[in-house]
Parts: structure tokens; sequence; C-alpha cells
């Protein structure tokens, strides 16, 4: 029998200045203004749209500029303003989807956003290590641009 095997979630949490229905309205239906497509997306630096379908089992993906559509996550949890869930499997060919939780929270007249990407141990413990390395940095990134676009930059 094999060892189950463990890999530590990728936590971050940014703090916005805005109420939780705003910050929690870009992240989602705003996310074509602020997503960097141009570096994270299935065609980088030619992607004509991104969009969130915003319920229960809807896909979040990308139009490329050819009009192909790439699949990046299908929603588990709809819960606005506080919570979504997403399966994310932006690779087809990955033995399996991780799982990005994303909590809105209340913050005095801010709100806190807290992003945990989770489940890499789905993948195998070497593509699941490799997989969250290289996502830790890209969320740090991705994260830095939704901050800007609520900055007003």
């Amino acid at each position: 029998m094999s060892e189950l095997i463990a890999i530590e979630p990728i936590t971050k949490t940014v703090v916005v200045a805005c109420d939780v229905e705003e910050a929690f309205r870009v992240f989602t239906e705003d996310i074509g203004s602020w997503w960097p497509a141009h570096t994270h997306a299935v065609h980088p630096g030619s992607v004509r749209k991104v969009v969130f379908e915003q319920h229960l089992g809807g896909e979040l993906y990308e139009i490329a500029e050819s009009g192909e559509k790439a699949h990046w996550a299908q929603v588990l949890a709809w819960e606005p303003p506080r919570c979504l869930v997403l399966a994310w499997r932006v690779n087809p060919e990955t033995p399996a989807p991780t799982e990005i939780e994303v909590r809105f929270v209340r913050e005095g007249a801010d709100t806190r956003v807290e992003l945990e990407h989770r489940g890499w141990e789905r993948l195998g413990e070497e593509l699941g290590r490799a997989g969250r390395e290289g996502y830790d940095g890209g969320w740090t990134t991705v994260l830095g641009y939704y901050e800007q676009r609520l900055a007003g930059d």
C-alpha cells in the first residue's frame, strides 16, 4: 500500500481598500481587468478575454485571439461575497485538478482576501511539488495585479 504524501498548500493574503462586495466582484466578474493574461495564461500574450461564469458548476476560461477556448477551472463552491472554491486544472494532461479557495473577509473599511491553493498531492509527489513551487511565486504576481487594480493604479 502506498503512503499518502502531504504537500503544504500555498496561502496568500492581500488587503484591499474596498468593501467585501467590491473585492469579490472585481475578483470574479471583472477578472479580465486585472488578470495578467500577457504572462499567466494558456495563450500568453494572445488572450482576447477571460471569462468567469459566476455560479456553482460554472467555468473559468480564456478565449484566445484565434477564438480557441482554454479551460482553467470549474466552480465548486459559490458563496458571494464571502467565498469561492475552484477545481483548478489549466493543463488537461495533469492527473487531477488542484483546488483553490478564496475568502473575502471584512477588515474595518478594507477587505482581507485569503487565497489557499491546495491538493498538490493529487498530482503525485514529483509533479505536485513542482507545481506548488511554480504557483507559489505565480500567485504573488497575480494577486499583485489584483491589488493594483483595486488601488486604481
